[in-house]
């Protein structure tokens, strides 16, 4: 079992890591973390003097999460576009923030040895 300690204060952090702890607080406690992947399709819907058939396909935005192993794949409705893009982009950079950090500390961890 891990053992666990006390916070490290900040005064004990390097300025790179400083940097990204606030950066991912700020994402954080923004509003909208969405896990997933977006995928744009075109679409032809059947109707037989629509513009699909003519070639100008309807475009969806469809959201595609795992869950429990199982691929769900959600029809994302044109009013909220935009802001399912953001929580995406807002749930990828979180990621991406904690894997620098895991990065820095991993050095640390290196240096040491």
């Amino acid at each position: 079992m891990p053992v666990i300690h006390s916070r490290t204060p900040k005064s004990a952090m390097s300025i790179q890591e400083r940097n990204k702890r606030s950066r991912l607080s700020k994402l954080i406690s923004g509003r909208g973390l969405l896990r997933g992947t977006l995928s744009t399709r075109a679409i032809t819907c059947g109707k037989p003097t629509c513009k699909c058939t003519r070639g100008e396909k309807h475009m969806y935005l469809y959201l595609t999460v795992s869950d429990e192993g199982k691929p769900t794949q959600i029809l994302i409705p044109r009013s909220r576009e935009s802001e399912v893009k953001r929580w995406v982009w807002q749930y990828q950079r979180v990621q991406e923030l904690l894997e620098e950090i895991s990065n820095l500390y991993r050095s640390q961890i290196k240096r040491k040895e």
